[in-house]
């Protein structure tokens, strides 16, 4: 058995972070948690950690759920398997390492002599750009 080629790792590592994000992407009891942002409230002194939002009878947005649960005296913080698995494949290693492939891709286009064809050769480093930056991932 040979070892996997780059392509390989590169299709292995895409499958591995699908997988994990699609276990994220919902809590245990089926709530959606796939937009994950930090959120002030008034019981914790620092920010905290939520899933996604919750939209109130009065057509207000909230962060909710909260997916680092506990962290009290009584009861330490934890957080389910699913996001806690995320985290770790996600770790700020992989945020560097995308971080460098972004400058290289945006390297890459501000080279490139087709310059009207950016949006359709960065699509993919777009689309990782946009969500990153909190915007929408197609225009």
């Amino acid at each position: 058995m040979t070892d996997p080629g780059p392509a390989d790792q590169i299709r292995a590592a895409a499958q591995l972070l699908r997988t994990l994000a699609t276990a994220a992407s919902t809590d245990t009891d089926g709530t959606p948690t796939a937009h994950w942002t930090t959120a002030a409230f008034a019981d914790s002194r620092e920010p905290v950690l939520c899933g996604d939002y919750l939209t109130l009878d009065d057509g207000r947005r909230v962060p909710w759920p909260r997916l680092v649960r506990g962290g009290s005296p009584q009861r330490p913080a934890y957080m389910h398997v699913r996001h806690a698995d995320y985290i770790a494949a996600v770790d700020p290693t992989v945020g560097l390492a995308l971080a460098e492939w972004l400058d290289a891709e945006a390297t890459r286009l501000e080279l490139s002599i087709h310059l009207g064809r950016q949006e359709e050769y960065g699509r993919h480093a777009l689309a990782v750009a946009r969500q990153i930056l909190g915007e929408e991932a197609e225009r």
